[in-house]
């Protein structure tokens, strides 16, 4: 091998290889960007935006008003929601209202709460219930045959929002409780 080709290799061959080696690294285990298709999380993220999502790896970095993204093997599909109750979580849910271990949640983040839904769930440990925050038009926990999401099946947390510009930041991931 002559000269030039060393050093067309060692200045760009080599560094082209590592890079694409840590994207895929950083995409299999730090951030993935997913694509919203629904309009289950209105007003917090809308249909169409882009979202980076940080990997979990830990159960107990799960906490209540966190946005997940989790395979639902129910439906057959991945989605995205807002955490509302934990393991050994108590919940009602009287004429929409959300009451989690006998204190009502404060959901500043729901705009849209026409569906005087009532239920009552206790989430096993392991487990967690999701709610989205278009109640009108979410197919979540509610409505789920089996309405707990087992740890292994979430993907990862949504942090931020890339896409569209305008919109671009972090997202509201908290309750009042």
């Amino acid at each position: 091998m002559n000269k030039k080709n060393k050093k067309f290799i060692s200045e760009w061959v080599i560094p082209i290889i590592v890079a694409i080696i840590v994207a895929v690294l950083i995409n299999k285990f730090l951030i993935f960007n997913a694509y919203i298709p629904s309009e289950s999380m209105v007003p917090t993220i809308n249909k169409d935006d882009r979202l980076f999502i940080s990997r979990i790896h830990n159960s107990k970095s799960v906490k209540r008003g966190d946005i997940l993204l989790f395979k639902s093997e129910e439906l057959e599909e991945t989605l995205i929601k807002r955490v509302i109750g934990l393991p050994g979580d108590s919940i009602t849910i009287d004429k929409g209202v959300v009451i989690i271990n006998g204190e009502i949640l404060e959901e500043d983040y729901v705009e849209n709460n026409e569906f005087n839904y009532d239920g009552e769930f206790t989430v096993p440990i392991g487990k967690y219930f999701f709610l989205g925050d278009n109640r009108s038009n979410s197919k979540d926990s509610r409505f789920w045959i089996n309405p707990y999401i087992n740890f292994e099946d979430i993907e990862g947390k949504a942090l931020i929002r890339v896409y569209p510009f305008k919109d671009f930041g972090k997202l509201q991931n908290k309750t009042n409780l």
